[in-house]
């Protein structure tokens, strides 16, 4: 009798990320550019050393309590695509498509673009680059030597992502231990100078908004210097013992970022009173300059770019899998759902994104627009996403939960409170911008019955 011929297997994305580089993907995708520069911000807001603790402090309860939360999620159901899976399964395809929507056409491939162009824009600050903004390419569309760095940055890491986790991964933890070594270094460089004294903590600026509105300005610089901790769930398939390490890495990362942040925001403030902060630029590069010099200054900014590179490759990382899910579940291109058969990586859906961001960095600094339209949208998400856990809890209670939130239900009712605020605040804040966002979520709707019509027919 003729035997039917052996079917193979379609290949699955490998469990390669361990417990290290599980959580160098938490704490290394949140510590971007954020620590360095938005304590200026704060200051212009509050006007005072303790109200920019203070806001420091709340905006990292509130992100650990987030972290909490998702913890509870992604141990759950530790698989690719995080958000997109929770909303899938709580509100329906629709919901999960437009946060992959979201995702794919703006938020992911626009801070790549923003993450690789201030990494550029550091590099420039030093002599050996200042041709970075001398044009290659004026006719028909500009384009400098400082882009096409930026893309090659882009495309070195969407490279590294491409041929294997796990060796994104290693680089991820590696790069990160370096990147906090750096930051713990700068914080006790600050408190090791003759020049500072406790008496900055008193000082205050007398330019500040002020009150509430000045204080949730603080916050929001707060939480986006936060921001990141999410992807770490985008990744949940690649992760070995999910159950186990998606909730250790999050409380450990998020936890691991507050200690760095509050240091090296008190290191800043011990050296430079509050209208110095304020008024600076860059007020954790100053600091350093006045304890180390002109080398000390240098020493920042090569941490800093260090440390948007170390971003940029968590968000390459995760930003992948996101639409990857949703190819998988028939609400994308087939094509986007490819898991390449030797690397065991979501292939297509890398190159996919790459592609997009290079065609915002190729446009400029017009790009940036994009990035703020994305703001009030990944707020939207993270409080939907969050109020998943009260669906699930009360859909299936029975259901298998290696991780449950600590404090349910108030731990992520606050999150959810908090980032209704937020929202608010964002909206009101940017509203052209803002509204645009939604415009851009609700364009959405008919991609979405488009694949629906498709995956049925």
């Amino acid at each position: 009798m003729p035997t039917e011929p052996a079917t193979i297997p379609e290949p699955q994305l490998a469990r390669d990320l361990g417990i290290g580089p599980a959580t160098a993907v938490v704490v290394g995708t949140i510590i971007g550019s954020g620590i360095f520069l938005v304590p200026s911000e704060m200051m212009q807001a509050v006007g005072s050393a303790k109200l920019v603790f203070l806001a420091w402090l709340v905006g990292g309860l509130l992100s650990f309590f987030g972290a909490l939360t998702y913890a509870e999620l992604g141990a759950m159901k530790p698989q690719a695509g995080g958000e997109y899976v929770y909303v899938r399964d709580a509100y329906g395809p629709l919901g999960g498509f437009l946060y992959a929507w979201t995702t794919l056409l703006i938020s992911k491939p626009a801070s790549i673009a923003t993450i690789t162009a201030g990494f550029v824009r550091i590099l420039g600050t030093f002599s050996v680059f200042a041709f970075f903004s001398q044009p290659i390419v004026l006719n028909p569309l500009t384009v400098t030597y400082g882009q096409m760095a930026a893309i090659t940055a882009a495309v070195l890491i969407s490279f590294l992502n491409y041929i294997g986790v796990k060796k994104a991964g290693e680089f991820q933890l590696i790069f990160t231990v370096l990147k906090v070594a750096i930051i713990v270094g700068i914080g006790l460089a600050c408190f090791a100078s003759r020049n500072g004294g406790l008496s900055n903590f008193a000082t205050e600026f007398v330019g500040a908004k002020g009150g509430i509105v000045g204080f949730m300005a603080a916050l929001v610089a707060a939480l986006w210097a936060y921001d990141g901790w999410n992807d770490l769930n985008q990744v949940a398939g690649e992760i070995r013992e999910p159950e186990r390490n998606i909730p250790i890495a999050l409380i450990v990362g998020v936890g691991t970022v507050g200690v760095l942040y509050v240091l090296v925001n008190a290191g800043v403030q011990y050296v430079l009173p509050a209208s110095a902060v304020a008024t600076s630029p860059r007020p954790a590069s100053d600091a350093v300059a006045l304890v180390l010099g002109g080398l000390g200054a240098s020493i920042v900014s090569a941490g800093m770019a260090l440390s948007m590179l170390v971003t940029l490759n968590g968000t390459t990382m995760s930003g992948a899998r996101v639409p990857f899910a949703a190819a998988r579940d028939g609400y994308f291109f087939p094509s986007v759902a490819r898991v390449h058969p030797r690397y065991l990586t979501p292939s297509v859906a890398i190159l996919l994104q790459l592609g997009l961001a290079t065609a915002l960095l190729l446009v400029g600094e017009n790009f940036r627009q994009l990035f703020t339209l994305a703001i009030f949208a990944e707020w939207l998400f993270y409080m939907i996403t969050a109020s998943t856990v009260f669906v699930f809890r009360r859909r299936v209670p029975n259901a298998v939960r290696p991780y449950r939130v600590w404090g349910y239900p108030v731990v992520p009712a606050l999150f959810v409170a908090a980032s209704t605020v937020l929202l608010y605040y964002t909206f009101t804040d940017n509203l052209r911008n803002s509204a645009l966002g939604c415009l851009v979520i609700l364009a959405g709707v008919p991609v979405f019955y488009y694949f629906r019509r498709r995956r049925l027919g």
